[in-house]
């Protein structure tokens, strides 16, 4: 193997989820493809990088200032749904059921990584709070850092007496109780709701 062609797969296997053996194989697809195929994609690379910032309201992706969300004059915007990252707003809007705006963190509380609430975008969601937001939804993971980044975002949003809401966690269409971990099964029995 050359040391160009092991400088590529190497590259690839540090993206998550790319093990070597998958590296190897994006690397001989390259090899294989046209040099102005080849050229493309690395252009697409460098704009990605150059091409796209952070909006400056909810700290999500965009090319503009503002992202076509935050400008989107018929959302709620007495609503914000706090997330992890970007792509959870993907699955979110998928739905094509909420309405509300969106706040990206760009991680969670996680002292063991050394991230705390500073290294967050928790500061610029605390600079939109307004006479017009009523609810934040902190949409974070159900993960020990999920909660623990929920947790801190509910304390420091209470003295402004905004309503602070949480996703109902719980078990999945299909799933069956002997199979559900704790916190799942105390999660579905936390967000029951009526039946009618």
């Amino acid at each position: 193997m050359t040391p160009t062609l092991e400088k590529l797969i190497n590259h690839f296997a540090s993206l998550p989820g790319i093990g070597k053996k998958s590296a190897a194989r994006l690397a001989y697809y390259v090899l294989g493809m046209k040099k102005e195929d080849v050229q493309s994609f690395a252009d697409s690379l460098l704009n990605v990088k150059s091409a796209i910032n952070l909006c400056k309201h909810c700290q999500s992706f965009c090319e503009r200032e503002i992202c076509e969300i935050c400008s989107d004059n018929t959302r709620d915007k007495s609503v914000i749904c706090v997330v992890e990252d970007a792509k959870s707003i993907d699955s979110i809007e998928n739905l094509r059921e909420y309405k509300g705006l969106y706040h990206v963190l760009h991680g969670v509380i996680s002292p063991i990584d050394g991230i705390g609430p500073e290294q967050l975008k928790i500061k610029e969601l605390l600079s939109r709070i307004d006479d017009e937001l009523k609810e934040v939804i902190v949409a974070t993971n159900p993960s020990v850092e999920g909660e623990a980044t929920a947790l801190y975002i509910g304390k420091i949003l209470k003295p402004f007496g905004i309503k602070v809401t949480r996703l109902a966690y719980g078990l999945p269409v299909g799933a069956t109780l002997e199979y559900a971990d704790g916190m799942t099964l105390l999660r579905a029995i936390e967000g029951r709701t009526e039946v009618k």
